[in-house]
């Protein structure tokens, strides 16, 4: 082989080696550099409402039924009387309050039961829901006998620590109150068997109304509710293609290509998600803000 043959396809080998190592330089594997950030702090849920009801009280000294008047209006002074004891506030009357107190007296007397939960599972929050009456924290006293006046009746409520902690409850705002006599069962009795008599039921309704406090802005929940479902979604998409690409091992010019747009898919992807990230981040510490608000405002711990 002449010297000029030898030095052209040596020359040849050698361009097809450049051409070769720089096409496979620039194919390498592209390490994906945008990783998907995490949210740095959670949306805080709204409080749920909360229900305070000591057991029913029943009457331990009872005064015959003839001499027996129960008002509303003489509980409604005397609750007020023992929270001045206390330095407390008193209770402004709600009408909604009074309307699901008195709601409540019926049904006792209709389906002749005692209790916070009626037969058909409705308790004292349903029933001040069903007259429009939305709350933070609502509570219920309830007393069944012949006490001897309204006295009486509040003074056996304030002897039990539950019902006087309702009386005094200082996040209360709000009272709706209903006194009824009608037939009931006797001590032992019931409304199929037994003796019935003629006896006094009593309800106290407390409240703490929703609209003392500055409710969190709901669009606010709704927008991180909604950017958090697609950082979700794409994150599902991510992950799966991150697998795709860490499985892979591409030996050919083909296998590097496809393998790069899979890189560059990734981390439009990832891109994608952080910007999201970056959104719900500016979002959720003013939501949070709201909720520890209202939480300072309701009382809540």
């Amino acid at each position: 082989m002449n010297k000029k043959l030898l030095a052209f396809l040596i020359f040849l080998a050698l361009g097809a080696y450049l051409i070769y190592g720089n096409f496979f330089k620039n194919a390498l594997p592209a390490v994906p550099v945008y990783t998907p950030n995490k949210v740095a702090e959670q949306a805080k849920d709204l409080p749920k409402k909360e229900v305070a009801a000591p057991p029913p009280l029943k009457a331990k000294k009872e005064a015959p039924t003839a001499e027996i008047i129960l008002t509303a209006d003489g509980v409604f002074f005397r609750a007020n009387q023992e929270r001045k004891k206390a330095d407390l506030p008193d209770l402004a009357p709600n009408s909604k309050l009074t309307a699901s107190a008195l709601a409540k007296i019926r049904d006792m007397f209709k389906n002749q039961y005692f209790a916070h939960e009626s037969p058909a599972g409705k308790g004292v929050g349903d029933l001040a829901e069903t007259e429009g009456y939305d709350f933070i924290l609502i509570g219920e006293n309830l007393a069944l006998g012949n006490f001897e006046g309204d006295n009486a009746l509040v003074d056996a409520w304030m002897a039990s620590p539950g019902h006087r902690a309702n009386i005094l409850g200082s996040r209360y705002k709000e009272i709706g109150i209903a006194v009824g006599r009608g037939m009931f069962p006797a001590e032992g009795g019931s409304a199929f068997g037994g003796e019935i008599r003629e006896t006094w039921l009593a309800v106290q309704h407390f409240g703490l109304p929703l609209s003392t406090c500055l409710k969190p802005d709901e669009n606010l929940k709704t927008g991180i509710e909604s950017f958090e479902a697609q950082i979700k979604k794409l994150g599902v998409t991510a992950s799966a293609l991150k697998a795709e690409l860490e499985s892979e091992k591409p030996q050919n010019r083909n296998e590097y290509e496809a393998y790069n747009t899979k890189v560059e898919e990734y981390n439009a992807l990832a891109q994608q998600m952080n910007s999201l990230i970056d959104q719900v981040k500016s979002i959720i510490p003013v939501y949070n803000q709201q909720i520890k608000t209202f939480n300072q405002c309701a009382g809540i711990n």
